[in-house]
């Protein structure tokens, strides 16, 4: 059978796929290795997002800041700048120990064993080491004399405080003391001989005093 242009016609109708099946093939098909070995890795996609994320950040800014691109590239200086200035202002961030504030550790030490130890550093020239040691024997000197009651995790402003109202005349020297321990312990202050000098003194004189009595009230005639 021929076709009113002369072109045969097939007595077969032709073969036809349902639509869902022949995406389906055509996914099946598209899915093997052989089509994607030159495809760029899980990595390489991601690292070209984050370009083309951090370009369009870019162009927003330079659309949206007078002077367009060299307006950003001023602005991005002027932040490491200030970054740079504070970094210098308050020198490198050190890693804060665990129970930062603390005076005392949880294992009981003597007066005298801090002592021992403040004298040691302060021999050697470590004079931050030797500060800390002797405002920790100062601390357990008063708890020794039941001046303070033994508390783990008391802090030196603390300690200080509560020494001041049975030692009243060494409230002043004992504040600074306590300053000085938190500055060299957590604020990267460095000691030097002046320091430990004075706690020194203070943790001698504060033993030799007797404590202020409290809560009794004076004869009356």
């Amino acid at each position: 059978m021929t076709s009113p242009g002369g072109l045969p016609i097939s007595e077969t109708p032709p073969v036809t796929t349902p639509r869902e099946a022949a995406r389906e093939a055509a996914e099946h098909e598209l899915s093997k290795p052989m089509y994607h070995e030159n495809d760029p890795s899980l990595l390489d996609r991601a690292v070209r997002r984050l370009l083309d994320w951090v370009d369009d950040l870019f162009s927003a800014a330079a659309g949206a800041t007078p002077g367009g691109t060299l307006g950003v590239v001023v602005i991005v200086l002027l932040i490491v700048l200030a970054v740079a200035l504070l970094w210098w202002r308050l020198g490198t961030p050190s890693k804060v120990p665990a129970g930062a504030g603390a005076l005392l550790g949880e294992r009981v030490r003597s007066a005298a064993d801090y002592r021992t130890e403040a004298d040691a550093h302060a021999a050697a020239g470590r004079w931050t080491e030797a500060v800390q040691a002797r405002m920790r024997a100062l601390v357990r000197s008063l708890e020794e004399r039941t001046l303070l009651d033994p508390r783990p995790g008391r802090t030196a402003d603390e300690a200080a405080a509560e020494a001041a109202v049975t030692l009243p005349g060494h409230a002043a020297d004992l504040r600074t003391a306590a300053r000085v321990f938190d500055d060299v312990t957590y604020g990267g202050r460095v000691g030097d001989q002046a320091m430990y000098a004075r706690l020194r003194d203070l943790d001698t004189a504060v033993e030799r005093t007797r404590p202020a009595l409290t809560g009794i009230t004076g004869a009356t005639s």
